[in-house]
């Protein structure tokens, strides 16, 4: 019982303790909610290589000033545990637009400083690629991101990049959980004056040169004379930020490229935590092109690209030759994108990755022009992951790596998503092929006439609360149980177990062996692959709810979809069934 009610002494600690006095009027509001109390206090977030994202309310459960705190401390115990020398590289942070994110980094920032680490800021909102390029380039030990993605926008987080820029280690992360465990009492830290610290030289604002050169260093992934060899200037193209960092940096980008005509859309260009004018801020979302779809309208706008928050995921529309404007989905960018690369590519050896729960043509289309392809687990920490390894082993030279959930890269100057690059290698491809008289749909004809239709989609099972996690478990756990026999009438040719690092692969007298093809890290992740479809679950990573995916292939691309749709609604029967 003692255990039960432990948050309900955590809720009255935060209700009446001086310590917690900005959250007290809030916390008397839910007084009579014992379900609202329960749900904030009786848990703190898991720390985990994407960091912790969630809800900014008062509560141990939520995201707040106290667990920033916590966290950063954290963090800098961690830091200062490996020497002297790490403290001196320090840590660099960075932030979006959303509402707290500059006072969540300049809390962060002083804990780092008062602990005698190293500490630079940005001076501006920054978008994702930025802070992982400047962790890199001011060689510092680690990196801070403030930020909640495309998420809805009371969400705020706040993510950990390790020191070649890539989202943190697993033993990184495990590091930093254990300390945070060992931080019993909040009371016991003590808040650090940023403003102090910044007139006594303890915290750095990120120099400008670092920026800028950003900026050159992603304009230097096409050719000084792109806008010759590609016809930028004969494309228009309608940009919408989302209320995020990308107008900080796509606009200027779009123009060095030299695209003839850039509409932004206006009322979503300034930053604002609040999104006024869409109802959730992601680009892959179809809501979140209504204002801008009005303007490509009526300026008979080639393409149009969006960027989330954070400006790290890019989304686009495209005009098709009726005039009517397509939703492409992150997979459709990635596959335009990745022969492009590879068609201007010069580097000796190059090597492209990708997730495996994203499209199996981006094997294919590689295969196809003798180009290495790598699949890797999903997140784009993978993907950094192999940028390092195989750079470092002298085996190739990274030209593209992509994830269905619209994050691409096209070079290792930085490890995580580039929606500023994506979005001006987009126009460029877009402008490559109105030169031929074709639109991005007429280009994605032909790589499915070259390599075969496929179509992706994904659904979630969203599972709320502290009942979630326990459900999303024995729901997977029922789903283990079935092995190959998920889907009556159908039988894979080999699926994959990876929380129990198990692979298995069907025999010509139709059982199944162990085999070892192909090699993933432990993960909560269940693959089917048959001859002409394949599905996926696995948990999320920041919330209880199961991801499904689903990819199948089609004599064209609208029966590609079609299967997709069918394939979806047999495999989500079964699972609602258990």
């Amino acid at each position: 019982m003692a255990k039960d009610n432990k948050y309900l002494t955590e809720y009255r600690l935060w209700a009446t303790d001086p310590y917690f006095i900005a959250y007290h009027a809030e916390l008397a509001a839910i007084a009579d909610d014992p379900a609202e109390i329960r749900e904030r206090f009786y848990k703190e977030p898991d720390f985990g290589t994407a960091g912790i994202r969630g809800v900014m309310e008062a509560g141990l459960n939520r995201i707040n000033i106290p667990l920033v705190r916590k966290v950063s401390t954290a963090i800098a115990r961690y830091v200062n545990s490996m020497g002297s020398a790490r403290a001196k590289q320090g840590i660099v942070i960075g932030y979006d637009s959303r509402n707290n994110s500059l006072e969540f980094a300049r809390e962060a920032a002083a804990v780092f400083a008062g602990h005698g680490i190293r500490t630079y800021i940005h001076k501006a909102i920054s978008p994702v690629p930025l802070l992982s390029y400047s962790v890199r380039t001011l060689g510092t030990a680690m990196g801070v991101m403030i930020t909640a993605s495309h998420n809805p926008k009371q969400y705020n987080g706040y993510k950990v990049y390790g020191p070649d820029g890539a989202q943190l280690s697993p033993e990184d992360s495990v590091e930093i959980s254990r300390r945070m465990s060992r931080i019993a009492d909040f009371r016991k830290l003590r808040p650090y004056d940023f403003d102090a610290l910044i007139a006594g030289g303890n915290i750095e604002y990120c120099p400008d040169s670092v920026v800028d050169n950003f900026f050159k260093t992603v304009r230097a992934l096409l050719s000084e004379n792109v806008a010759e060899h590609s016809g930028t200037a004969g494309l228009k193209v309608v940009y919408t930020a989302l209320h995020g960092a990308g107008a900080r940096f796509v606009p200027e980008i779009l123009k060095e490229i030299g695209v003839g005509r850039v509409y932004p859309v206006k009322s979503q260009m300034a930053p604002d935590g609040n999104f006024p004018t869409v109802p959730v801020p992601n680009p892959e979302s179809p809501d979140a092109y209504r204002k801008a779809l009005a303007i490509a309208r009526r300026t008979g706008a080639d393409l149009i690209i969006a960027t989330d928050p954070d400006s790290d995921r890019t989304g686009a529309c495209v005009r098709n030759r009726h005039g009517e404007y397509e939703l492409l989905t992150g997979n459709e960018i990635g596959e335009i994108l990745l022969l492009r690369r590879i068609e201007l590519n010069k580097k000796p050896r190059p090597f492209a990755v990708s997730t495996l729960v994203s499209t199996r043509l981006a094997e294919k289309i590689c295969s196809g022009k003798g180009i290495k392809y790598v699949d890797v687990l999903t997140g784009f920490k993978f993907i950094g992951e192999q940028i390092k390894l195989l750079e470092e082993q002298g085996d190739g030279h990274f030209i593209f790596g992509f994830e269905e959930s619209y994050g691409f890269l096209a070079g290792s100057y930085c490890r995580d998503k580039d929606a500023v690059a994506s979005c001006m290698l987009l126009c460029e491809a877009a402008a490559f092929y109105k030169q031929r008289g074709l639109t991005l749909i007429d280009a994605l004809e032909e790589i499915y006439s070259e390599f075969g239709a496929q179509h992706e989609i994904q659904t979630s099972l969203q599972l709320e609360g502290e009942s979630g996690a326990v459900e999303m478990q024995c729901l997977l756990t029922a789903v283990r149980a079935l092995g190959p026999d998920i889907l009556p009438g159908d039988r894979p040719v080999y699926y994959m177990d990876l929380l129990n690092n198990k692979r298995w692969k069907r025999t010509s007298k139709g059982g199944y062996r162990v085999y070892e093809e192909k090699e993933f890290p432990i993960s909560d992740v269940l693959y089917y692959s048959y001859v002409d479809f394949w599905f996926c679950l696995r948990p999320s990573g920041t919330e209880p709810k199961i991801k499904i995916y689903f990819g199948c292939n089609g004599a064209s691309r609208t029966e590609a979809a079609s299967n997709a749709e069918e394939l979806k609604n047999r495999v989500m029967a079964q699972i609602r069934a258990l």
